[in-house]
């Protein structure tokens, strides 16, 4: 079960990634999250838990509701471990660039 505190086995789901990206803009509960899904409350109650697990998502209980929201730390922890992929990338597709501008300048 350790597999499930792992952030990119929690974000290979895709329904977790929806609740991520629901969650980005405003904190909900889980019954208001629920309802965006067309599946069971348990099932998005599983999906909580692991995205809590791994520190994706923070609880703040106001009143007799759990709102969750973004953990902000952990996000950027995310976006610093994925910018040296996001550069190579960049700096092939450049290189690409230059090549489709060098053969079209050729024909």
């Amino acid at each position: 079960m350790n597999l499930r505190r792992d952030v990119f086995q929690a974000i290979a789901d895709p329904t977790r990634r929806a609740i991520l990206l629901l969650l980005a803009t405003q904190s909900m509960t889980a019954g208001i999250i629920a309802s965006k899904f067309d599946t069971a409350r348990p099932t998005v109650s599983k999906h909580l838990q692991i995205l809590t697990k791994c520190e994706l998502l923070k609880q703040e209980q106001q009143g007799r509701e759990i709102y969750y929201h973004l953990n902000a730390t952990k996000m950027q922890e995310i976006a610093n471990f994925l910018e040296p992929f996001r550069k190579l990338w960049d700096d092939r597709f450049n290189k690409l660039e230059q090549v489709m501008k060098s053969y079209k300048a050729k024909k």
